[in-house]
């Protein structure tokens, strides 16, 4: 039995618990605001807020609902389009209709959830993070030059908005329903239990395997373990930052230590995805999908990171460059599952640095990406390690350019060099994201871009391309 609120109802259902919300949403509860688009994610019309008592308070995130399993709903609150519905026009809403921010209307309803969502959040109220908040959502009408607009204007209704007390502020000022007060006594009433004995499948959160297969995951035999509180939290141990496998990659980029060892982790983390899509993403799961482009992988293996295998409570850690061995094969039996990331806390005097090309700049799957981590304490660089993904079989480490570049100082000549042994560690493929030599070239390019942009007072890419 799965126990939720829907809206302003409590749900309790038996209905299998792979079923998408959208799918239980539209057609269990005849709710069609939410729309079906892409089913991958990709859109944003059937954008839902997931609200989730956290430390005793009620924090609401955006998902997408054609990627999220039923049986992540369970203790939850989940909000539809019509969860907000007033009497009129919320000032969300109204700001849309004002700006002329709606012309087919079949993505209107996710920007407004998203940017309820916004509302709702604890994020400072200014444009930027407006912005931010609606970039899961497309728009093949507007221009978003409209929405944008009506963006601006939320966040002028906002600026009076009393940041401890953000629902009592959006209910007086009918941003949202009055039941929304009563969601946290509710919410402790209810069972978070679902899962039985222990299943075959585990599922984080779901945004590959419900794009890839959407149909066989609803009675799949699967243990929802995105919830887990086990798997959960980001915290450090003398020299190592341990991560919880279903931490996402939401949770990554707003915290206070990860942050602090990476200054420029928001500029990284934002090139992944969407918010929506980030909100979901656990990093195991991007791990275990073993995609060659996955982006979170090509992240950490450019931390030389490791990962806490468990079967049992027997424990074993394994290097991530070493945990694939082939196309789709892992170093991990069948029973295994991730239970921690971990990586030492860089030295003084690291530089990191994260790039990845796509066809389009966000919520899009990488062409090739590429990631590096260098000491340089002195003139030389140390402990060098370099990544690349979308051209191999799997998440490809790059163990002799890194070699190469030990104990070398920075130039453009050790750069060259290194790019070349960079090329015959990797063997792209054409497909849809492109050519071979297109990757080769991106691959390259990437490289370069790591130097140029960590040490532009020692590389610059004219001096790069001169020598080429």
């Amino acid at each position: 039995m799965i126990e939720f609120i829907l809206n302003d109802k409590l749900i309790r259902t038996d209905l299998p618990a792979g079923m998408t919300v959208l799918d239980f949403v539209r057609y269990e509860q005849n709710l069609k605001g939410t729309k079906i688009g892409c089913r991958e994610g990709d859109c944003g019309a059937c954008t839902v807020l997931v609200g989730e008592l956290a430390d005793g308070k009620l924090k609401y995130i955006s998902m997408t609902s054609c990627l999220m399993p039923l049986g992540n709903a369970s203790g939850k609150h989940i909000v539809s389009i019509e969860g907000i519905n007033l009497s009129g026009l919320n000032p969300v809403q109204q700001a849309i209709v004002d700006e002329g921010g709606t012309q087919c209307g079949f993505c209107t309803v996710g920007f407004v959830m998203s940017l309820v969502g916004f509302c709702l959040s604890g994020k400072e109220t200014n444009y930027k993070n407006a912005i931010a908040s609606i970039d899961g959502n497309i728009c093949r009408c507007t221009g978003y030059k409209s929405l944008e607009r009506a963006s601006a204007s939320i966040v002028q209704q906002l600026k009076s908005r009393n940041s401890n007390e953000i629902i009592s502020w959006l209910v007086k000022e009918n941003f949202i329903p009055s039941y929304f007060s009563e969601i946290p006594q509710r919410l402790l009433a209810l069972s978070k239990s679902h899962n039985g004995v222990e299943k075959k499948i585990k599922i984080g959160g779901g945004t590959d395997l419900y794009v890839q297969k959407h149909d066989s995951m609803v009675h799949a035999d699967a243990d929802f373990v995105f919830d887990n509180d086990n798997l959960k939290g980001i915290y450090q141990d003398e020299n190592f930052i341990y991560l919880g496998a279903s931490t996402t990659v939401e949770d990554i980029r707003g915290n206070e230590l990860m942050n602090k060892i990476f200054p420029r982790l928001e500029k990284h983390l934002k090139l992944i995805s969407s918010t929506p899509i980030r909100n979901m993403a656990t990093i195991a799961g991007n791990f275990v999908n073993a995609s060659p482009i996955g982006d979170m992988t090509i992240f950490f293996l450019a931390l030389n990171a490791g990962i806490v295998l468990n079967e049992n409570e027997k424990k074993r850690k394994v290097l991530l460059k070493d945990f694939y061995k082939g196309y789709k094969t892992l170093d991990k039996s069948g029973d295994e599952i991730i239970e921690n990331v971990f990586f030492e806390i860089p030295k003084q005097h690291t530089y990191f640095n994260f790039e990845k090309v796509s066809k389009r700049t966000h919520l899009d799957i990488a062409s090739v990406n590429s990631a590096i981590s260098i000491e340089l304490p002195g003139n030389k660089m140390l402990n060098v390690h370099v990544a690349t993904g979308g051209v191999f079989a799997f998440p490809r480490y790059l163990e002799k350019t890194g070699n190469y570049l030990n104990a070398k100082e920075i130039s453009a000549e050790t750069i060259l060099s290194a790019a070349e042994i960079l090329q015959t560690e990797i063997s792209p493929i054409s497909d849809a994201r492109g050519t071979e030599d297109y990757k080769r070239l991106l691959a390259r390019q990437l490289f370069f871009a790591h130097f140029i942009e960590m040490f532009p007072e020692k590389i610059n890419a004219e001096e790069l391309l001169e020598i080429t």
